[in-house]
């Protein structure tokens, strides 16, 4: 991944140094295992972990020299350790194969990485409550297919994202619970020349679980699980960008990304003040998206393995979990310093002459006995005439003066209709099932 949208705790997870850290655990804390089994001396185990302190990080560039002979990087690795510990290293990778390294490490590294992430989406989720409830009653329009429908509050939008992620994250702990598995049962799975027992104790050690059976890979439909729960987390932060970028526009602003003092938005046009940050995660959350076809189509190996989904993990591993991490931190961002207008809010909501009410008068005449189908026609053909003349006209005075309209209701029934309050009278509820908790904020 690119440093731009790198951030050091993600990015360490996948560096050389911290995948060959866990490697060396993995073979050191196996043959501690082996060491109470009596299959190698209990002085060469614990001398591969004296060895290890004595002589400090590895040798990556050794490494490397090692595998372009090889071309193996695990053999690589494996003989560079036996450079630095001598005698005892014979006695490392007993029984074992190259995945019980590899499979078991990438479980600890995505398990790692899941930590990070949960995180992340907690600390979207505290602000994305704290600035619900801070709009908890700020009218605004609700639209649907772009169009203006009947209001709704800005407090609900924020609601409805925190409703979401907080799905996301429920997910994501399942997805790390299914992913955080450990394989150290030797060729094709059989552990015909290590015992279970090393599993379970290389598990537990690095606090992961045994792989009920692994062959010689762990099955793969626990990392297109684990991708495919990236992606959807991902879809919901483009979800919420999207909506932030399409309140910026001119013709609306309603919300726009905070613009700190000395900021450009244009080489050209000085006035420019663009979603920049939403866009770039609107980018990222596409390229999140796009590594899990490749983690499904990891599922299909041959047989007990082969290694078609080596070169895939080796990119998505690192890619979607560092711009993931990103992307969660720089839309916490956006939602923390967003710039919210309620008075625009409001404008927007009385641009068309009333015509959001339109529902609550269709109501209102078929209860005063009108036919559904004549009372939308009433209502319709007023509201035509509001929305042919760009709202300079206004639906209650067209009411008011349709003479078919006030022989079923009278003109307080007509002016009763078009309380803005009426929309708004159950988003308490909302709150208490979105947040558990009654609503306590009032709205700026």
């Amino acid at each position: 991944m690119i440093p731009r949208y790198s951030r050091p705790a993600m990015a360490a997870i996948w560096s050389p140094e911290s995948r060959l850290r866990i490697w060396f655990e993995i073979e050191a804390h196996a043959t501690d295992a082996l060491a109470e089994l009596g299959v190698v001396p209990r002085a060469a185990a614990q001398a591969i972990w004296e060895a290890d302190a004595r002589a400090g990080p590895f040798d990556i560039a050794r490494i490397d020299a090692i595998e372009a002979e090889t071309k193996h990087d695990v053999i690589a690795f494996l003989t560079h350790v036996a450079e630095r510990t001598g005698e005892p290293a014979r006695f490392l990778h007993q029984g074992m194969t190259s995945s019980d390294v590899l499979d078991t490490c990438l479980a600890v590294q995505l398990a790692r990485a899941s930590d990070i992430l949960l995180a992340d989406l907690d600390e979207l989720l505290v602000v994305l409550e704290r600035r619900a409830r801070e709009h908890r009653l700020t009218p605004t329009i609700g639209r649907s297919h772009g169009i203006h429908a009947e209001p709704v509050t800005f407090g609900l939008k924020l609601a409805q994202a925190h409703a979401e992620f907080a799905r996301n994250r429920a997910r994501l702990v399942a997805a790390r619970a299914d992913i955080a598995t450990c394989a150290i049962s030797g060729a094709v799975g059989t552990f015909a020349n290590i015992d279970p027992y090393v599993e379970e104790y290389v598990a537990g050690k690095l606090g992961l679980t045994p792989e009920p059976v692994s062959t010689q890979v762990i099955p793969r439909d626990r990392h297109a699980l684990f991708f495919a729960t990236l992606g959807v987390i991902a879809g919901s932060v483009e979800r919420l960008a999207t909506e932030v970028r399409h309140l910026q526009r001119t013709e609306v602003l309603e919300a726009e990304e905070y613009f700190a003092p000395g900021q450009k938005g244009s080489s050209a046009m000085p006035h420019k003040r663009n979603p920049v940050l939403t866009e770039n995660l609107t980018g990222l959350a596409r390229m999140v998206r796009g590594y899990v076809t490749p983690a499904l189509e990891n599922v299909a190996l041959w047989h007990e393995r082969d290694i078609s989904h080596s070169s895939v993990e080796r990119y998505i591993g690192p890619d979607a979990t560092i711009t993931l991490d990103f992307a969660l931190a720089r839309l916490t961002g956006v939602i923390d310093k967003l710039l919210v207008y309620p008075e625009r809010m409001r404008r927007n909501i009385d641009r068309m002459g009333g015509l959001i009410h339109s529902q609550r008068v269709l109501l209102a005449l078929t209860q005063a006995g009108a036919p559904r189908e004549d009372a939308y026609r009433l209502v319709q053909r007023n509201a035509m005439k509001v929305w042919d003349s760009d709202g300079a006209l206004s639906l209650r005075d067209l009411l008011l003066a349709d003479p078919d309209v006030t022989a079923l209701l009278s003109a307080d029934e007509i002016e009763d209709n078009f309380d803005l309050g009426y929309h708004l009278k159950h988003v308490d509820t909302i709150f208490a099932r979105v947040f558990g908790h009654p609503s306590t904020l009032s709205a700026e």
